[in-house]
């Protein structure tokens, strides 16, 4: 917990000096990003990393790959709906010890944007935890794939390259060329961070950041579902 804390401060640091010399260099503000909306979108989002678990632990494909799954199969329980239990519950651990840290330590020492209006704080809570529930249905969907890859690892880490870019951790979404951005909007991958963000922030329309969160929210794990009842059709792992 500390190491991560520690981790996510360290870079968080970095990512505000980088993010503010480009801003400077652009004359102070960047699509709707100034000083104090970069430094909240950096530590905000940094508290988001570890609060949804943005790259995961790929523990359930680790269980596939060892036979242990099947363990797991014969319990009574829907495994999605056991596992997504227990992530949520993770993510209530980790709002205390990874999402509000960094946030605390950017709103101390650096310029910072509240919310511009009260009904802003509950909205953002209830866009983290949807945010939680679409990262946890795609994980679920890259770890499931070891049932058909045996070894996933290879997507896994593409996973783990690409997902900071395409859900605007890196940078903001709106950094993007336009025709970037649209086909990105199209995507899941932008509730997992960069709605969260912009509901804190404020920038484009609350209502429809939300539902657009709840749209891909639904569908991941809706395809999830699916995924899994074609994959215990005929398992095959390996040791078992």
């Amino acid at each position: 917990m500390l190491a991560g804390m520690t981790t996510n401060v360290v870079f968080g640091l970095l990512r505000v000096a980088i993010l503010v010399a480009a801003l400077k260099a652009a004359n102070g503000e960047i699509a709707d990003y100034d000083v104090a909306a970069t430094n909240t979108y950096v530590w905000i989002g940094q508290g988001l990393l570890g609060f949804v678990l943005l790259w995961g632990n790929n523990e359930l494909a680790e269980r596939v790959r060892s036979g242990d799954v099947v363990v797991d199969l014969y319990r009574p329980w829907h495994l999605q709906g056991a596992l997504l239990a227990e992530d949520i519950g993770r993510g209530g651990y980790a709002f205390l010890t990874r999402l509000a840290p960094p946030a605390v330590f950017g709103m101390l020492l650096f310029p910072f944007q509240f919310p511009a209006h009260g009904y802003q704080w509950p909205l953002f809570g209830a866009s983290a935890l949807i945010a939680l529930v679409t990262s946890f249905g795609v994980r679920f969907l890259v770890e499931l794939s070891a049932f058909w890859l045996i070894d996933n690892r290879g997507l896994y880490g593409f996973w783990n390259v690409t997902s900071g870019l395409l859900c605007g951790l890196t940078v903001p979404i709106a950094f993007f060329p336009e025709w970037a951005r649209e086909v990105l909007w199209m995507t899941p991958f932008p509730a997992l961070l960069q709605a969260p963000i912009d509901v804190f922030l404020g920038h484009g329309n609350v209502v429809k950041l939300l539902l657009y969160q709840l749209f891909w929210a639904a569908a991941v794990l809706a395809i999830g579902h699916f995924a899994l009842q074609r994959a215990v059709r005929k398992v095959v792992v390996q040791g078992g």
